[in-house]
């Protein structure tokens, strides 16, 4: 065992040998205690030892189960390869394929795909026999595969070191707050919300894993809020992982009486840009939000607002593991819990990592992110314009579910809207967007808008997996609507 991974099995021992009994996990029905946790990891170590592969991979939603796995793997030594619900069969198949993963534990409605890509189920492990080897970084002991801009993920390769020292870090961070039960909402097939998890055990403290069918949770977005907000009633946890839609839903639901933050006692938000009014709103209402920042090359979290160091607006200071230095022309490098490589890719990493986000650094260390560096555009008044920052600022008023924004080249700046509600009025859209222009600079200003007649979704090939706007196909897709003079211009 690595260093990091001997310190963690040797915390999760201690917690059984002491018996007390404490519930280490809750899955939909399940509870055991740290005594069961430790000897069912052991016995699945020993299951796995005697298959005698390299790489394992987890197609597994949310439960005891998925992290009983997850953590036979990671103490066994092997690599694992974690497959999110909302990747498409197609992704996974690539995914499968590059990796080499020799056995897959997965769900029962994945039985025919998974027979159709040539594997044979045998007790629990689907086995499929590879030639070669894939190319892969020695020590690789967490294969998290990023969707990116196009539809084929990326492999990123992590040591067990690297993911167990953010971990680390995290409980570190929350420590203040004594967080005792901890409701895994996001997927622990996302290297952020499996960090989380290893940080409640390392604390101590009750994980809840619920289904996200039991959540109301479907693929990459769709939410049922009153059964999402059922379960926290029901289960009380004192600490969460958000990306901003979901805070912005409980934001909603608590103004509205309809859920009660008074029991939470931090909850990080991450994964995309958060507004700093809803930051104020979540504020007001007693909910312990702490914003951060991260990327799966640098094994997710590096920077985070804490109870004892917040300034909504930022990012956070930089978690000790790491170093955080900005480029001559903003880029936000980091050094520390670096990826071995990319999966397939024979080039090793260099000291700092180029994150591709701009940033800013505040008189005390704190880091404020100011969009992706390949978003800018330039407007014809030779502006500089992060996107990211409008589409954000746009996005948490609780009217418009999606919003992109173009100006490249532009006077203007247009917005491509879709709005939360099908009985949203063109007025409230249009009093949504003047509340967001009234906190920006008027070369961020969106001068203009179009409704959508359908929203961006990976279906339509406009976002990627995990949500993110496919920015060169949405330009395509709508290229008369957003540079009209652009084209007037090339047809004349």
């Amino acid at each position: 065992m690595s260093p990091e991974t001997r310190r963690f099995h040797a915390v999760l021992r201690g917690y059984a040998e002491r018996n007390d009994g404490a519930v280490a996990l809750w899955g939909d029905t399940l509870k055991i205690n740290y005594t069961a946790l430790f000897a069912e990891v052991t016995y699945r170590q020993e299951r796995l030892r005697d298959e005698g592969v390299k790489v394992v991979a987890l197609a597994l939603d949310n439960g005891v189960d998925a992290i009983l796995w997850d953590l036979a793997i990671l103490f066994e030594g092997l690599t694992c390869l974690t497959l999110p619900p909302f990747f498409s069969p197609a992704q996974r198949d690539h995914c499968l394929e590059q990796s080499h993963a020799e056995r897959v534990i997965a769900e029962p409605h994945l039985d025919a795909e998974l027979h159709a890509g040539g594997y044979r189920k045998t007790g629990e492990f689907w086995c499929r026999a590879f030639e070669g080897r894939p190319s892969m970084p020695s020590g690789t002991a967490k294969l998290t595969f990023t969707s990116g801009t196009t539809g084929t993920p990326k492999g990123v390769c992590l040591s067990a070191d690297s993911v167990l020292r953010v971990a680390r870090e995290l409980h570190q961070a929350s420590h203040a707050s004594d967080p005792r039960h901890h409701l895994a909402l996001l997927p622990i097939a996302i290297l952020l919300e499996n960090l989380g998890c290893y940080a409640a055990l390392y604390a101590g403290a009750t994980l809840s894993v619920p289904s996200q069918k039991s959540l109301g949770i479907q693929g990459a977005s769709a939410v049922d809020a009153a059964q999402l907000l059922g379960c926290l009633a029901l289960r009380q946890p004192h600490s969460l992982i958000l990306v901003p839609q979901l805070l912005l839903m409980l934001v909603i639901a608590a103004e509205q009486k309809a859920f009660s933050p008074h029991g939470l006692r931090f909850a990080a938000v991450g994964g995309a840009r958060v507004s700093k009014a809803l930051l104020h709103r979540a504020g007001q209402l007693g909910l312990p939000v702490y914003e951060g920042y991260g990327l799966s090359e640098c094994a997710s979290v590096v920077s985070l607002n804490r109870p004892e160091a917040q300034r909504p607006g930022s990012v956070g200071k930089p978690l000790p593991h790491v170093e955080i230095r900005l480029a001559e022309d903003g880029e936000v490098l980091i050094k520390g819990s670096t990826l071995l490589g990319y999966l397939g890719q024979a080039e090793a990493p260099g000291e700092w990592w180029p994150s591709g986000d701009l940033g800013a650094f505040d008189a005390d260390g704190f880091l404020y992110l100011k969009g992706r560096k390949k978003h800018q555009f330039v407007t014809s008044y030779g502006r500089n314009v992060n996107p990211d920052w409008i589409e954000a600022e746009l996005t948490q008023s609780g009217v418009i579910a999606q919003a992109f924004v173009y100006g490249e080249a532009q006077p203007h700046n247009h917005a491509l809207l879709w709005p939360l509600r099908a009985d949203c009025t063109e007025a409230q859209l249009q009093a949504a967007v003047d509340a967001a222009n009234s906190g920006l600079p008027d070369y961020a200003h969106v001068h203009r808008w179009t409704r959508l007649d359908q929203p961006f979704s990976a279906a339509n090939g406009l976002l990627t997996a995990n949500g993110r706007p496919r920015r060169d196909a949405i330009v395509a897709r709508y290229q008369t609507l957003l540079a009209p003079a652009l084209n007037e211009e090339m047809s004349s």
